[in-house]
């Protein structure tokens, strides 16, 4: 193992180095949020491929193909489809609205005062996502260095929130990159072959389980239902997501790049499914289906790519903790911390840095957004050791989103009779309604979100219906935004020259 022990050093020593190098470019919000707006197409491809497929869309889709077959690929297919969906119809008017998170999006298009409440629920949601990403190295280190959970926690989220403190999204896109390169390798090029080889191909496989192993929806259509709903449409609207697109060079990079990424996930998502049945065939008998992943990789791989398909797994898991995590903080700085002190007179904040200003102004946004991902990232550490269920969690961070915030955010970019109170009364009763009845039919159960979701479209039709339509000059600074005209108080003053980036 200790050709497998340097790979992996080696690797996190890279991470911490990355951060570095992203630190002496971020020098203004911009840059440090959403990396100046200045990604190109592959590096863009690579970074959202990376967020989007995390420690559960690796280990979690090897177990599901452990424990359906091929069908197991549908969680994972529908992340991919919901980035499909995102990057084809939304994401380059999302890109053009030049603004930093999805309640700032909200605010723009009903006028204001639906930024804290959605800004609350976003932050749940990112919250328990980055907690479930850090959770996951407890698994991956223990198979690594036999480390007790506590302290693979602590080591493994102490990377994320180093690298992500120093650098921003600079950072975050560079470590992404490198994460991207590490799955793509050790996941498609190496464990997907040697699984299928290892288990004698897939005449053998087909030989060896049962026929619904193979059948395309054995895994059943509510539960692919399901998935659609939460992260197809989670997929559309998450603030990691966004915060994303709007690092995008153009409309262009946005659409062509988000597709190229989307396209990747639904690949992924076959061959998490392949090696899980493959694992099946190896060990019929395990304990747990989530314990696929590692057996197969221990037991199955030659040294030196053992660490490398190790790492491909610390890297996912990584890149949807780091990107949780800088969502996380972004949106209590921008969304909560600063309108809060707005209201209380103390002056606007990080938030009020869009339009750019002086160079000590700039430090102090970067010094602050900075401070924020450090005190985010030392509680998701502390949440992440007290809590146990992963699948909980991120099903309440799931649930929250979708039931609370679809129907307000792609009502806004549908429909033009939507009103600031009708979103109001949508993430309210819609949030309200999966707190309830996750405690009534429990967590895990699909209820909540199906109700959820259908009381906040009832209560933002009705509502919207029942009030005064967006003040026409509200929906004039919109439309002015979506077609990339931005208003005199909006545009960004960037620090450095414009260099594209990918």
């Amino acid at each position: 193992m200790a050709v497998d022990y340097a790979v992996i050093v080696v690797y996190l020593a890279g991470m911490l180095a990355m951060g570095w190098w992203g630190m002496r470019r971020a020098k203004s919000k911009s840059e440090f949020l959403v990396a100046g707006r200045r990604l190109g197409p592959w590096m863009y491809s690579g970074t959202m491929a990376a967020i989007v497929l995390g420690g559960a869309s690796t280990i979690g889709g090897v177990g599901l193909g452990y424990k359906h077959g091929l069908s197991g690929a549908w969680m994972v297919f529908t992340i991919g489809l919901g980035l499909l969906a995102l990057s084809v119809f939304f994401s380059a008017r999302i890109a053009r609205l030049k603004v930093y998170t999805v309640s700032e999006m909200l605010d723009l298009r009903y006028g204001g005062r639906a930024g804290v409440i959605s800004g609350i629920v976003m932050w749940a949601y990112t919250l328990m996502l980055a907690v479930t990403s850090t959770i996951a190295y407890a698994t991956i280190f223990d198979v690594l260095f036999d480390l007790n959970r506590t302290v693979a926690i602590i080591l493994g989220g102490a990377i994320v929130v180093a690298y992500s403190t120093l650098g921003g999204m600079w950072s975050i896109t560079l470590t992404d990159m490198v994460q991207f390169v590490v799955k793509t390798i050790g996941v498609l090029l190496l464990l997907l072959p040697i699984a299928v080889v290892k288990a004698g191909g897939f005449s053998e496989m087909r030989a060896k389980l049962p026929d619904e192993y193979f059948a395309p929806f054995g895994i059943g259509g509510e539960t692919i239902f399901t998935y659609v709903l939460i992260y197809t449409f989670g997929m559309l609207i998450g603030q990691d997501i966004w915060q994303r697109v709007f690092t995008a060079r153009g409309d262009k990079v946005a659409r062509w790049g988000g597709t190229v990424a989307g396209t990747y996930c639904l690949v992924y998502a076959l061959a998490g499914a392949v090696i899980g049945t493959a694992a099946k065939v190896l060990y019929p008998n395990l304990g747990s289906a989530d314990d696929a992943f590692a057996t197969i990789v221990k037991d199955e791989l030659p040294m030196g790519v053992r660490g490398l398909v190790l790492a491909a797994a610390l890297a996912a898991v990584m890149s949807t903790s780091s990107g949780a995590l800088i969502a996380c903080a972004t949106v209590a700085n921008n969304d909560i911390w600063s309108r809060l002190r707005r209201v209380g007179g103390r002056g606007g904040g990080a938030a009020d840095g869009a339009a750019g200003g002086t160079d000590g102004a700039e430090h102090d946004e970067v010094r602050g957004n900075r401070l924020f991902i450090l005190i985010m990232g030392i509680g998701v550490i502390a949440i992440a050791i007290a809590l146990n269920d992963v699948v909980e969690a991120l099903t309440v961070a799931y649930n929250l989103l979708v039931g609370g915030l679809l129907v307000p955010i792609l009502g806004g970019l549908l429909w033009k009779r939507g009103t600031v109170y009708g979103a109001l009364a949508g993430v309210i009763v819609g949030g309200g309604a999966v707190v309830g009845l996750m405690a009534t039919y429990g967590i895990l159960a699909n209820e909540p979100v199906y109700y959820g979701l259908l009381s906040s479209l009832a209560a933002y039709l009705i509502v919207s219906l029942a009030t005064r339509p967006t003040d026409e000059a509200v929906l004039a600074a919109w439309r002015r935004r979506l077609a990339g005209e931005a208003d005199d108080e909006s545009p960004e003053t960037p620090s450095e020259p414009a260099v594209p980036v990918g």
